[in-house]
């Protein structure tokens, strides 16, 4: 595996992330700078550490990171888009309800769930010769790489969110709930 390749895995697992942020600055479009940083860096942070944490794992429990991990991020990102939604219908006009540190927490883990599974990989790859760098150096790239794309991600949510108004929760709700069962359907393709 190349660097370039480490680079482009880094954007792969960061695109649930990406989609998680945007749906953050849709619901909160009044969003500071400094809370945007906040969810870039829980992305960035969680993205960076399952790699290393499935790479450890790895040499127990390889098979079961690997069937459990599609299976947890689903049910965690139905919860929470199920929740996004019944907060929307329920809620007041022009009523939003800022994301917290526990909600947040729940997406980073939820979202990054995948990256565990890859840290298998890279066990496997170092084994087999062919990692370019540590463990370590790999999950900074991917970590980096998540805490820019979900800066822009929020950002650009914030713009959208200032348009959607009233229905912004909604909308990353079925965001959230599509992209669970778009990772359950990609754990039973080939």
């Amino acid at each position: 595996m190349a660097v370039w390749e480490i680079f482009l895995l880094g954007i792969a697992l960061a695109m649930d992330a990406v989609a998680v942020g945007m749906t953050n600055g849709m619901v909160e479009p009044s969003m500071r700078l400094g809370k945007m940083l906040l969810i870039a860096l829980f992305f960035g942070l969680f993205q960076a550490v399952m790699p290393v944490l499935g790479y450890y794992l790895g040499y127990a429990f390889t098979s079961l990171v690997e069937q459990i991990a599609p299976w947890l991020s689903f049910a965690l990102l139905v919860f929470l888009g199920g929740k996004m939604i019944y907060d929307g219908c329920k809620k007041e006009e022009g009523e939003l309800k800022p994301v917290g540190i526990g909600k947040l927490c729940l997406q980073a883990v939820a979202t990054s769930i995948d990256a565990l599974a890859v840290g298998v990989t890279l066990l496997a790859m170092e084994t087999a010769s062919s990692l370019p760098f540590s463990v370590w150096w790999c999950a900074l790239v991917i970590g980096a790489v998540t805490l820019m794309l979900s800066f822009i991600a929020v950002f650009c949510g914030k713009k959208l969110g200032n348009r959607l108004a009233d229905k912004a929760e909604i909308v990353g709700g079925i965001i959230l709930i599509l992209i669970a069962g778009k990772i359950l359907v990609e754990s039973f393709l080939p």
